[in-house]
């Protein structure tokens, strides 16, 4: 029997300089892809992710259009050679590289529109009055008592569900760093700060999902080509016009990560392949069901690999 097939889009990169460029080297539909983003941004993606310093790749505004541009990439190369999925998912940021990849926004659009979503959100609160940590081991609902109990009259709430056994949590900094040192004694094997710009995905980007309404508004959304699962509400949606305040939301509103990959399972999909740079989203899928199997594309050697492991050629 042959089961349905899932393309899950990261959010973030775990190395940025370098990250696309075998694949843009080796295949002519990653190069139109970064050719395309070029004239959409004003200028050059490629050579901001090939040659770009670190510092600046890692900044919202650059980051977001580059991992969603490496992204797109890796997914024409594959569809160029017949693979493609059943449904889509994307972490955060992937959430737009999903929808482009199915069919559903041009990667024009997406590009301009995520490189002003990256600014918004930076600018919703200045450096270093929010933050975010990964709480391991530790369940949903002994999370959202540890937020009730540190945020002491500020913002403190669950981000990212990633998988049963990690949830991150994002709000003020004092508060984040009040329930980083509760965290062992309400029963999480570990709390981890994380190294990010702003406090992502928790009410604090409030001023950013204002911003954002209107840009999304002025966007032309089409009917999907697959299904895509949310990050809001973890539910699968196809229409064009669903797809507008699906984006919307997940600004404010936890990634249910964990539920997205519960929800495919439960559709039947035994095959990811996470589609961009890195494998973070890999390792999650794999603390949510390991008998599920995970490949990924974002080099030559993870392409190959994973047109192997479903019979294809890769040139």
């Amino acid at each position: 029997m042959n089961h349905p097939i899932a393309f899950i889009f990261p959010g973030q990169a775990s190395q940025y300089p370098g990250m696309g460029r075998e694949l843009t080297d080796a295949f002519p539909e990653a190069r139109a892809v970064l050719s395309e983003a070029d004239r959409a941004l004003g200028f050059s993606i490629g050579r901001l992710c090939f040659e770009g310093k670190s510092e600046e790749l890692q900044l919202t505004e650059f980051a977001q259009p580059a991992i969603l541009t490496v992204s797109v990439a890796a997914h024409a190369v594959l569809s160029a050679r017949g693979i493609r999925p059943r449904f889509v998912a994307g972490h955060s940021l992937g959430e737009y590289s999903a929808i482009v990849a199915a069919g559903g926004l041009s990667l024009a659009d997406a590009v301009a529109t995520v490189r002003k979503r990256g600014q918004y959100m930076q600018e919703a609160v200045p450096v270093g009055q929010g933050a975010m940590a990964a709480l391991l081991g530790m369940p949903l609902d002994s999370v959202e008592s540890l937020c009730r109990e540190a945020a002491q009259g500020q913002v403190l709430s669950a981000a990212n569900l990633n998988s049963p056994v990690q949830i991150v949590i994002a709000g003020d900094a004092a508060a984040v760093g009040r329930a980083i040192e509760l965290a062992p004694q309400r029963g999480a094997r570990r709390a981890i700060p994380l190294p990010v710009s702003a406090p992502f995905h928790c009410a604090l980007m409030q001023p950013a999902r204002d911003r954002l309404q209107k840009d999304l508004g002025q966007l032309q959304f089409r009917d999907l080509q697959c299904p895509l699962v949310t990050n809001c509400e973890a539910a699968a949606i196809q229409r064009g016009s669903e797809v507008a305040g699906a984006l919307l939301r997940q600004v404010c509103a936890p990634v249910r990560w964990s539920e997205t990959i519960q929800l495919l399972r439960d559709r039947g999909v035994r095959r990811f392949v996470e589609v961009g740079p890195g494998r973070v989203l890999s390792g999650l899928v794999r603390q949510t069901d390991r008998s599920l199997q995970v490949l990924n594309v974002e080099d030559v050697r993870s392409l190959d690999k994973t047109l192997a492991a479903m019979g294809a050629d890769a040139r």
